[in-house]
């Protein structure tokens, strides 16, 4: 293995939620009065933490969004979970083998630590991330294009961020970890590659990545 620790990031590469929480995110904004479409949610949001849509909502139309929208979003994410959301397909393998290889690996993501929770443990991914291995943009303050998060991640794994590789699948994560100082390898099955130029490798098949990192 080429690398001493894999970060991967959560939704839309462990678990297949960012159609969910697109189509919930452009359906909540619309109904506020900010015309999105599901187009325009992975677009501009995707990856993002919450703090970033505020602040592009502001900045777009001179409005805040109202105090209880987290509350509510993530309510109605959460909910649709329960319902819908299912593991990218190919990862347990991958993580089954990271395990038996014994390679150091843990989730960095831009959701909060509940959403991760949730996810887990509905798509049964909860059995491979003990909790010292979840990373939150939470835990930081400033989530991507922030290389903050992955940075907090390899300093708790105990990593310099040059034995590091990041598995993305947005702009801003792949901003996020080249401005960390990490490999990047972008996951296209949801993006189109060419937003995902900044990644060091590309790849569309989560069963590849394993033979990938060797």
């Amino acid at each position: 293995m080429r690398y001493d620790l894999v970060i991967f990031d959560n939704d839309g590469v462990l678990v297949d939620s960012e159609p969910i929480s697109n189509r919930l995110l452009a359906a909540y904004l619309t109904e506020l009065g900010h015309p999105t479409s599901y187009e325009d949610s992975i677009r501009d949001y995707m990856g993002s933490a919450m703090h970033r849509i505020h602040e592009l909502i502001l900045e777009r139309t001179g409005q805040r969004l109202p105090a209880e929208f987290d509350e509510v979003f993530h309510a109605r994410v959460f909910a649709a979970f329960e319902r819908e959301l299912r593991p990218v397909a190919g990862v347990d393998g991958v993580l089954e083998k990271l395990a038996a290889d014994g390679v150091p690996y843990c989730v960095a993501s831009s959701g909060s630590h509940a959403r991760i929770r949730v996810g887990h443990r509905t798509t049964g991914l909860d059995r491979w991330f003990a909790e010292e291995r979840v990373f939150s943009s939470e835990d930081v303050g400033r989530g991507k294009p922030a290389p903050d998060l992955f940075l907090y991640a390899a300093e708790r794994m105990g990593v310099a961020p040059g034995r590091c590789v990041v598995v993305e699948d947005s702009p801003l994560g792949v901003q996020a970890a080249v401005a960390a100082g990490m490999d990047v390898y972008g996951f296209t099955a949801m993006t189109p590659a060419e937003r995902l130029a900044g990644a060091g490798r590309l790849f569309s098949d989560m069963g590849e990545l394993a033979d990938l990192l060797v």
